[in-house]
């Protein structure tokens, strides 16, 4: 029987160079979106996030999971003294409640087989700070619930880790100004942005093969743009 994995945020960037090495690794990809281009891996889901009160029904109707990867996130440009409720909202649903809302379904099955991998997709931006208040409040939110569920459920064989990427070209990256690009990149050692299969490389190994040592961290993907 194939391992099988959700990923959320499938249909593009992180998400879908994740999707696409768990599905070349044979792994059963359940690939979740709100929309999806023409290329997809696995299993396609096409849900919004902002049904928080839908996921446990969703993560139930897909049955045990060896690994979730909850990489699904949005951001807004908006002035830091003036976004819309609407958009903050919005954000905390996505990159935080929605996420909780996951691990918390998938625990009942993870935690009887006491097994199980979770990778929250987190950001440099949870150290550095963000233009988008809430985007990286959010962020830094994730890595620390990442601590939290790790202290609490590790002992019962699930490992809880966070990856948190430099700027990586994505959609999300590309919709940048010239001028952030130019100030995120200033401490790059390589002096380019990241490519989202570097993430996705990294998300792989935790979700299937690092060492169970490795728990409650999050491993930077940031190449000296925020060395810590």
């Amino acid at each position: 029987m194939k391992n099988k994995v959700i990923i959320t945020g499938a249909g593009r960037g992180i998400g879908l160079e994740t999707a696409k090495i768990f599905d070349n690794q044979n792994w059963e990809v359940i690939s979740i979106d709100k929309f999806f281009k023409k290329t997809f891996y696995g299993k396609k889901i096409i849900f919004d996030l902002n049904n928080l009160n839908k996921i446990s029904n969703l993560i139930e109707s897909i049955g045990p999971v060896k690994t979730i990867v909850n990489n699904a996130a949005i951001l807004f440009c908006d002035p830091i003294n003036k976004v819309p409720e609407k958009n903050i909202e919005e954000i905390l649903n996505v990159n935080l409640k929605a996420p909780i809302k996951i691990i918390n379904a998938a625990l009942k099955y993870m935690k009887p087989k006491k097994n199980g991998r979770i990778i929250n997709v987190g950001s440099v931006s949870a150290f550095t700070g963000h233009p988008d208040l809430w985007y990286g409040a959010t962020k830094a939110a994730i890595i620390n619930i990442t601590k939290t569920y790790s202290s609490q459920f590790s002992k019962f064989g699930i490992l809880f880790n966070a990856v948190a990427p430099g700027p990586t070209k994505t959609d999300m990256y590309n919709k940048l100004p010239l001028s952030r690009k130019k100030s995120v990149m200033q401490n790059v050692y390589l002096k380019r942005p990241c490519l989202a299969s570097e993430v996705a490389k990294t998300i792989f190994w935790l979700g299937s093969s690092s060492p169970n040592y490795i728990c409650g961290s999050t491993i930077d993907v940031n190449c000296g743009s925020y060395p810590r």
